[in-house]
């Protein structure tokens, strides 16, 4: 049978249409398959922050993705994120576990894809809002962050939608893959069903960049382990797993932290799945400047050990540990000004009170006497000589308490005080397929490349284990998304 279509990409996210726009740079002619509707299309990206941590070195770097007026370099300080602190951070925050070609493929690759995704029409701007502050009269920016998209995850899929409208790529809506046209030696198109029937598509290759399968109970609870059934889903409820099952059903190699996820705090009554009109604000992520409480009332992690962006996708599987699946972020009046614009919105759980004792008794669910105690404990134990300062790793500590606090340690004794109740929102799992890093092309399990097969996105096994650095996983779409789209599109050639 010849083939209408030299690469067929299913997933509509920010990785798809990477692929995409790559195997159209390539000479290759793309159908997009899309298991979601138009209006729910873009995959977890659509939910995404839109924060994108690629390396740099110099403000030349970053004028090479987003433009910078005179005034603004002149009166800024942007640090710098070079190769070695990328990877650094990576292997820190993987203790060590990350595919060492993975990371340095994401890490090498990410300034040249950013540049890329701005020529294809992204918008980047400074990251003023969240991650940085003023500092002897100059903007600093911390957490090796200084660039985000225009419009957050949603803005990315809009302009490489628009990208793929331009390069005349055709995308089909409500088609959801179910297996893959295999052989035994060659993947040469996908089974679909679309309209109630299904199809049959060939292509000379095919991209998976579908996602994970965070949306998928069953195999949260299998994989994940007991109790994550009950996480909020931060994003799309497409997300179920898929493409993963379709390529391990061909032999495919599973690889990565099977058991581990990228999962944060979450607004304890938000939907069960991410909510497009609100986006990424159901999340919580100044903890950092407050304390953690369960349902006994006590801490259960150092909320200080590093900046949120080092943290937070792993503190969300600490709190759904917690009897009842629950925790409360406690503030008082001394930090409300520093908390992210999430804590401002409509749509979220908060208490407030003029004592800590009113408050022990406004917070549903938590025993008020072990919350006032520890509170004195914490309040006591704080290190009084070492100056707050919230840009960086200020060293403010607490001294003779279980978990300790590291830094950003001040007494909770400034009404009103406020409570914000959260769970445990899922955003992508970490266990995926194995792939050869220069093409994209998904490995089988005696590690030989499957012809006619590549992978991208969150499907991509082996690069983050544990934990995540923020704005890693768009960067890590895209980086590996180019690759497979072009290898996808040579494949097809030969």
């Amino acid at each position: 049978m010849t083939s209408q279509y030299d690469v067929i990409v299913v997933g509509k996210g920010n990785a798809a249409l990477c692929a995409a726009l790559s195997a159209t740079d390539n000479g290759a002619k793309v159908l997009v398959l899309e298991a979601a509707s138009e209006e729910e299309s873009g995959g977890n990206s659509r939910f995404a922050g839109g924060v994108m941590r690629f390396a740099y070195e110099t403000v030349d770097d970053l004028k090479r993705v987003t433009e910078l007026t005179d005034d603004e370099v002149a009166n800024s300080d942007f640090g710098t994120n070079t190769r070695e602190e990328y990877l650094e951070d990576i292997y820190r925050l993987t203790s060590y576990r990350t595919d060492p070609d993975l990371s340095e493929t994401l890490v090498n690759d990410s300034l040249e894809t950013m540049a890329w995704l701005r020529a294809k029409g992204t918008r980047f701007v400074p990251n003023y809002g969240r991650q940085s502050g003023m500092v002897n009269g100059k903007r600093k920016f911390f957490g090796r962050l200084p660039i985000e998209v225009s419009g957050g995850g949603a803005g990315l899929v809009q302009y490489l939608d628009n990208a793929a409208k331009k390069a005349g790529i055709e995308v089909r809506y409500g088609a959801r893959a179910s297996s893959l046209i295999f052989d035994g030696v060659r993947v040469s198109g996908v089974r679909v069903q679309c309209d109630g029937k299904l199809e049959e598509i060939t292509a000379k290759s095919v991209v998976l960049g579908c996602g994970g399968f965070e949306a998928n109970p069953e195999m949260r609870a299998r994989y994940l382990g007991p109790g994550w059934e009950l996480a909020k889903v931060r994003g799309s409820k497409f997300n179920t797993g898929d493409g993963i099952k379709m390529a391990l059903d061909i032999g495919a190699c599973p690889y990565g932290n099977w058991s581990g996820c990228h999962a944060t705090g979450w607004d304890r009554y938000a939907p069960e799945f991410g909510d497009i009109s609100v986006g990424d604000q159901f999340q919580k992520h100044s903890y950092i400047f407050g304390l953690l409480i369960n349902a006994d009332g006590k801490r259960f992690v150092d909320e200080g050990w590093d900046f949120h962006s080092f943290t937070y996708a792993k503190y969300g599987g600490e709190v759904l540990k917690q009897p009842g699946q629950f925790a409360y972020q406690v503030f008082d009046a001394k930090v409300s000004k520093l908390l992210r614009s999430e804590y401002r919105i409509k749509f979220m759980t908060k208490f407030s009170a003029n004592t800590l004792e009113e408050l022990a008794e406004k917070m549903e669910g938590v025993n008020p006497q072990g919350f006032l105690k520890t509170v004195r404990e914490y309040n006591a134990a704080v290190k009084k000589d070492v100056p707050f300062d919230h840009i960086v790793k200020d060293g403010k500590c607490t001294v003779g308490i279980e978990p300790a606090k590291s830094n950003w340690a001040q007494a909770l004794d400034t009404p009103p005080y406020d409570a914000y109740a959260t769970t445990c929102g899922i955003t992508f799992t970490f266990g995926g397929l194995r792939i050869d890093r220069e093409t994209g092309q998904v490995l089988n399990v005696h590690f030989h490349k499957i012809p006619g097969l590549y992978a991208a996105g969150e499907m991509v096994g082996g690069l983050f284990y544990f934990s995540y650095p923020s704005g890693a996983g768009l960067v890590s779409g895209a980086v590996f998304g180019k690759i497979a789209g072009r290898g996808a599109a040579l494949g097809a050639k030969a």
